[in-house]
């Protein structure tokens, strides 16, 4: 065979590109998720791809490219035998084998998002091993490897269903056998937000993928050297970027319509579910396919999403399941409607007529059950021999801890409390009465206290985006001191209803900042109708000022007491 440079240079450029989507996976499930679980989810990401790589070479390629029957490859351990009838023209087989790999990786990944924050480590390795072993190669080989649906004319070019929803059904069948997370829904049944820990992550995880799509879908043409392939993978580009473009700006628009603001993280996840939707098609379809692809993909995925939420009661904290399991197959359809003719069947819209359709929808139906069925074994098996879940107690503290020893991923920040825990989870230790005896001294008898507070404390919890106006106007009235503290908290109303993912926040707890000031010398009345003056929006949140009594002030440094302490020192 006849080794072709531009081919096996572009394969192995796409396979690198395809291997570090591993990065973007990782990004968007950790930002997504809790801060309590980063480390957890960091590892099983390297680890998905560090178990499947040699089990894909120990039996996973041979199953799927081996040329034994329609229906299973053939067991080839370490890929010793003649592939020539599957390889690309002019492709090494360490290079076709490579690429395979980082997209059986692929598909592993994909379920640690869905089943994040409650799964045991030792229980994530096994199932990803069984998916990277014979799941994703069998149903493979039907698709890519010479198996039936390939024969039938079954058109998915670069793993809308082969790939993703192969990942999202596993995903689906593992969320639904654990259960949600704690504190996800209430007594009523109604979902809770438990919001992703940092959205810049998530942000970087969705243009890492973005960027390695051109990769996973451009490279699955596995060939550069003849003006066919190069004009076929320029549209693939194209339609790549485009639907992810339209499904993006689809989304935005439809959370905006919906929620009254556009949803952050629905977006994020629209440009993954365009991304998905237009992989199956994205050589067979023009560009105004791919649009209508994208656009359908954007609405779809928020509807999805919410419908898993709320409805299904399938708790997916990054939704892996819509983006992948519900794009992917609706993708793969819609190639059945906006296939051009160009590189297979003609769709519905091109005077193919429903027989292409068909077929998709089969594929997509097959895919469904053989990988439901396996991964529902497999996860079975799993929860009666080593357990599934993880306990609540190791739950609450996060997977960082309680499966890795890691007390925090991020050494040296301040994070936010996790308030999603329902009251009573967590059990509180009651101290001895001898220590809240130690602890709270009796107060000093009445005739040792001052009759009369000498200063006074105002205290203002406001918004933070208040503070340099707050301090601006103390400035000018005199007051040189203050002690600021970020805290949280809420009143009454509990902050302005807001929407995270189509389900509403509970604002339990709300950014706030504290302000202290301890005034001797400029009337009190006047502090606090500064302080109100500044604050006052007429709207919930303006905050609260509250007046406080100081016996005594004690400057450390030099020993000054009383009014002497509060004034500026002389140096």
């Amino acid at each position: 065979m006849t080794f072709s440079p531009a081919n096996t240079i572009w394969v192995l450029l796409g396979a690198a590109l395809v291997f570090f989507m591993q990065a973007g996976f990782a990004m968007c499930e950790a930002g997504f998720t809790r801060a309590k679980n980063t480390g957890n989810i960091l590892m099983k990401n390297l680890m998905d791809f560090c178990i499947g790589t040699p089990l894909y070479w120990l039996f996973g390629y041979g199953i799927m490219f081996g040329a034994g029957t329609a229906l299973f490859g053939w067991i080839d351990p370490f890929i010793m035998g003649d592939y020539s009838h599957i390889l690309p023209a002019g492709v090494p087989l360490w290079a076709f084998a490579i690429f395979q790999t980082v997209f059986c990786a692929t598909s592993a990944t994909i379920v640690s998002g869905a089943m994040a924050e409650r799964t045991k480590f030792s229980a994530y390795c096994i199932y990803s091993a069984a998916i990277s072993l014979f799941i994703y190669p069998v149903s493979g080989h039907w698709i890519w490897g010479g198996g039936w649906l390939a024969e039938m004319g079954f058109h998915d070019f670069a793993g809308s269903t082969a790939v993703h929803m192969v990942g999202s059904v596993c995903a689906l069948v593992g969320a639904k056998i654990l259960g949600p997370r704690i504190g996800k829904y209430g007594k009523d049944g109604k979902p809770k937000a438990i919001l992703g820990h940092n959205l810049s992550i998530a942000a970087l995880g969705v243009f890492i993928l973005w960027f390695c799509w051109f990769g996973f879908n451009g490279a699955s043409t596995v060939g550069m050297d003849s003006d066919e392939l190069i004009e076929s993978a320029s549209l693939v580009f194209f339609n790549t970027n485009l639907a992810a473009a339209v499904a993006t700006f689809a989304a935005m628009a439809f959370t905006w319509i919906r929620y009254g603001k556009p949803d952050v993280s629905m977006t994020f996840n629209a440009a993954l579910a365009g991304l998905v939707g237009i992989t199956a098609g994205c050589d067979a379809v023009n560009p105004f396919g791919a649009a209508i692809i994208g656009l359908v993909c954007g609405i779809v995925v928020v509807l999805s999403v919410e419908l898993f939420d709320k409805v299904i009661k399938i708790d997916d904290p990054v939704g892996a399941i819509s983006v992948h399991g519900v794009c992917g197959a609706l993708g793969t359809i819609l190639t059945g409607f906006f296939a051009t003719g160009v590189s297979t069947m003609k769709g519905v819209f091109y005077g193919g007529g429903f027989k292409f359709l068909g077929i998709q929808a089969l594929g997509v139906l097959a895919t469904i059950a053989w990988t439901g069925t396996v991964i529902t074994v497999v996860f079975m098996l799993i929860k009666k021999t080593i357990g599934l879940r993880a306990g609540a107690a190791d739950e609450i503290i996060g997977m960082d801890r309680s499966e890795h020893g890691l007390p925090t991923a991020y050494s040296g920040f301040a994070l936010l409390p996790d308030d999603s825990t329902p009251a009573g989870m967590v059990p509180v230790a009651a101290p001895a009465a001898a220590a809240v005896e130690a602890a709270a001294p009796a107060p000093a008898p009445a005739a040792e206290r001052p009759a009369e507070p000498v200063y006074t404390r105002v205290q203002i919890i406001c918004r933070p985006s208040a503070l340099e106006g707050l301090k601006t106007a103390m400035n000018k009235i005199g007051i040189t001191g203050m002690t600021v503290t970020n805290v949280m908290g809420y009143g009454m109303q509990k902050g302005k209803p807001e929407y995270y993912r189509g389900v509403p926040v509970e604002a339990t707890l709300l950014p706030k900042v504290q302000v202290d000031i301890v005034v001797s010398s400029v009337p009190v009345r006047t502090v606090v109708d500064t302080a109100r003056s500044v604050l006052h929006t007429g709207h919930i949140g303006d905050g609260k000022i509250f007046v406080q009594d100081v016996e005594n002030v004690i400057r450390v440094r030099t020993g000054e007491e009383g009014f002497d302490a509060l004034q500026q020192a002389d140096e």
